[in-house]
């Protein structure tokens, strides 16, 4: 298996990449891992997020809606 620690900029490791092959092997052998794997978004979904998005800020400006806090929106991510 050929891993790659990732560092950050003071050159603590902080991740690993695991090539697809190796990947896929291991997901035969450890079924559980699937679980992990999250699907990419499509360039639609991310448009329509988008737009949703900056209609709620609209709503916002206009009074329409009222802001939520920041806690609320980061644990959204």
């Amino acid at each position: 298996m050929n891993l790659q620690i990732i560092h950050d900029s003071k050159g603590n490791p902080t991740g690993v990449f695991i090539p697809m092959q190796d990947w896929k092997q291991l997901k035969k052998r450890y079924r559980d891992l699937e679980q992990y794997e999250v699907e990419e978004s499509t360039k639609e979904q991310l448009l329509s997020e988008l737009k949703e998005a900056i209609l709620e800020l609209k709503a916002i400006e206009q009074g329409t809606k009222q802001a939520r806090p920041l806690a609320d929106l980061l644990n959204e991510l």
